[in-house]
């Protein structure tokens, strides 16, 4: 079987594509971006909902948190689009503690921490 180099340009050219569509429904470029420069910070999760996307399996959700920076007031921020492995779903629920980034110069910029432990609950509740 022989694949000409024309074929191997299209596959590599939609594969690409297909990739930079899942990452900007994914909203994973913006949430590395603010993990990378952000602040590290805990929040509790308020509120979760299903975006209606799913890459790989694993959906994507919309948070509404309450960030808690050290030496900030407690304040809520909304994550449009966050992608949650399908079997930590149940540790991003309401009343969930998280680790959140947050861009220092626009706080309201949030994004989930990757995931490097289980969130705790939050014994005081939403």
């Amino acid at each position: 079987m022989r694949i000409s180099l024309g074929a191997v340009i299209v596959s590599v050219v939609l594969t690409s594509a297909a990739c930079a569509l899942a990452d900007r429904l994914s909203g994973v470029s913006l949430a590395r971006e603010i993990q990378t420069t952000g602040e590290r910070a805990e929040a509790v999760v308020l509120d979760v909902w299903d975006t209606g996307i799913t890459v790989n399996q694993d959906p994507v959700v919309g948070l509404h948190v309450r960030v808690e920076r050290a030496g900030h007031q407690p304040y809520e921020a909304t994550i449009e689009k966050s992608l949650v492995s399908r079997v930590l779903i149940p540790q991003v629920q309401p009343g969930c503690r998280v680790t959140v980034y947050v861009d220092p110069q626009h706080p309201g910029r949030v994004a989930l921490a990757p995931r490097d432990g289980a969130p705790r609950q939050d014994p005081g509740g939403p």
